[in-house]
């Protein structure tokens, strides 16, 4: 063998051929996982998928992420034998990832069938579609990264970087086709510690999914390099990423509280309703006096809603369309101080057409004054597939079943054109969301002049006392980072709180509990990269990872022929 090639060798990760003796060399581990074939494949699969999800809140194992992904690259690499065909390793490889994501995705996205339980004698019957339907369609994403980066594969150190730049795709694609739901992307698994998520201010979510995968993918060449170079230097290079990671967020993140906005003072209150009595009109009277009750109560620093400049209820707070109720405007004026204002989520409807019975509805956000009257409102732009509208063609198929829609609202909910920004008197400028709106990154932020806060209002309590509600505030946390802003946010269930630009939890409601918090709202930070510079730096990313692999197989292929 020429020395060009036994030097490529040694540099190269051994991957052992069904009935060799290679267990003298290699750890038993890593050869089991890479020699799997039938359903024991898929269940290894399955299961490393499912271990992925304790990476995600509320657990944040971190080391969770390592022993899903280290199986994925050993499963990869058993494909090189899959079966007879040019395509038969792709293939291969994007079964393999559709069990590994459909593993994952149940793991990480059951408590969905919480919402089909809140009224189980209507909707039980769809659990299944919530709880393996959605995951086993998610799935198909990772299915394409896998077989993305098995098609950019190496016996090499860079099979590291393929599953990073394949997944990472896969991501972006998922968190955009379809409307998207980029709900628990692996760069979460970052996206937690105070330090760590700083990076996401330079490259945003997707980024840190790229180096998610590549930090967590790393130790699967401890066990399959044949030297010490091969076995080392990745998972070494791996580690001084993580630390230099963590040493950029401890330079970032000041040691003081920020600075708080001049004259706000912001009370935010969290009911806590079950979700089946909150959307029953029948209980429209007790709701209201509940929500009034709460929000005048004393604060735990001795606060009075008196104290307060802005009262904050959370998303489609009433049973009751409020702006054609008078009554319960006038009650929210009686319970204002001159000058306040309250901002609630409730849903609204335009005045009909001419022929129609009923106008549009949509979900929004109001602002309403100490007299009671409306001074404005945010139309929610990005809805929820099938919890506020149902494709038509569904629709009818629903109804021609005999089945209700999950949809209280006549026929859905409307969205918005386009995001506009919020004006509430004595507040800086707002960037609205609405529920699962900020968990879409770079696309909060609306037209105009950069705002200086995130108002984000929910109602989680579908979910219960599950890891949802939990997640949901991680990601909207993380935007805080992203965009170089506070965070204000009202939950029905909870979690409320308020997050400083650098993710910082100032304060917050736990999960579960009723309660009102006091706070005051931090000030915005200057931000260097905006969503377009973020994105710039993901593609950059992207094309140097695609290129360098390109350029590694080249010499490869080269290095084979001498």
């Amino acid at each position: 063998m020429p020395a060009k090639q036994l030097r490529l060798a040694d540099e190269t990760c051994h991957i052992p051929k069904e009935g060799t003796g290679s267990r003298n060399m290699e750890p038993v581990l890593a050869d089991r996982v890479i020699l799997a074939r039938g359903w024991r494949r898929w269940a290894l699969s399955f299961t490393a998928g499912a271990i992925g999800a304790l990476a995600m809140p509320p657990f944040g194992l971190l080391p969770a992420l390592a022993l899903s992904l280290v199986p994925a690259i050993w499963l990869i690499d058993g494909t090189g034998k899959a079966g007879p065909g040019r395509w038969a390793p792709f293939k291969s490889a994007a079964l393999i990832g559709w069990f590994w994501g459909f593993g994952y995705f149940v793991a990480g996205l059951w408590w969905l069938g919480a919402a089909f339980l809140v009224e189980a004698d209507q909707f039980a019957w769809a659990l299944p579609l919530g709880v393996l339907g959605l995951p086993a369609l998610l799935a198909f994403f990772t299915a394409f990264g896998f077989a993305l980066a098995r098609l950019l594969w190496l016996p090499d150190a860079s099979r590291i970087l393929a599953l990073a730049f394949g997944l990472t795709v896969s991501e972006v694609l998922r968190g955009h086709l379809f409307t998207g739901f980029p709900w628990n992307n692996p760069g979460m698994a970052l996206g937690q510690n105070i330090w760590l998520m700083q990076s996401a201010s330079l490259i945003g979510l997707y980024g840190l999914c790229f180096l998610a995968v590549a930090i967590g993918a790393s130790p699967a060449l401890i066990f399959t390099g044949r030297t010490a170079r091969a076995r080392w230097l990745a998972p070494g290079i791996a580690a001084g990423l993580l630390a230099a990671m963590a040493a950029f967020g401890f330079w970032r993140v000041p040691a003081d509280p920020m600075a708080s906005v001049e004259n706000v003072r912001l009370r935010i209150m969290q009911p806590n309703l079950p979700q089946d009595a909150k959307f029953n009109p029948r209980n429209r009277d007790a709701i209201m006096r509940r929500y009034l009750s709460l929000s005048a109560s004393p604060g735990r620093d001795g606060r009075t809603h008196a104290d307060a400049t802005h009262i904050i209820w959370p998303e489609s707070a009433f049973p009751f369309l409020l702006h054609r109720d008078p009554a319960s405007l006038a009650q929210i004026g009686g319970l204002l101080e001159p000058g306040s204002v309250l901002i609630t989520g409730a849903a609204r409807m335009d005045e009909p057409l001419p022929g129609e019975e009923v106008g549009k509805f949509f979900n929004a956000i109001q602002v309403i004054d100490d007299r009671g009257t409306i001074l404005g409102a945010y139309d929610k732009v990005h809805l929820v597939p099938f919890g506020e509208y149902v494709p038509k063609f569904l629709d009818a198929l629903i109804r021609a079943a005999g089945l209700r829609q999950f949809i209280h609202i006549p026929g859905g909910f409307e969205p918005s054109e386009r995001r506009k920004p919020l004006s509430i008197p004595g507040l800086p400028p707002v960037a609205a969301t609405i529920c699962y709106e900020a968990i879409f990154p770079g696309e909060i932020l609306p037209e105009g002049p950069r705002p200086s806060l995130i108002l984000n209002v929910t109602n989680d309590g579908w979910f219960g006392q599950t890891t949802g509600p939990y997640q949901h505030f991680a990601q909207a946390r993380l935007r805080a980072v992203e965009e170089g802003l506070p965070l204000v946010r009202a939950a029905n269930t909870g979690i409320s709180g308020v997050v400083d630009p650098y993710g910082r939890v100032v304060d917050s409601l736990p999960l579960g509990v009723d309660g009102i918090l006091d706070a005051n709202l931090p000030v915005a930070i200057w931000q260097a990269k905006s969503s377009q510079t973020r994105s710039f730096s993901l593609t950059a990313m992207l094309v140097i990872c695609l290129m360098t692999l390109i350029v590694r197989r080249k010499q490869k292929a080269a290095s084979s022929q001498d």
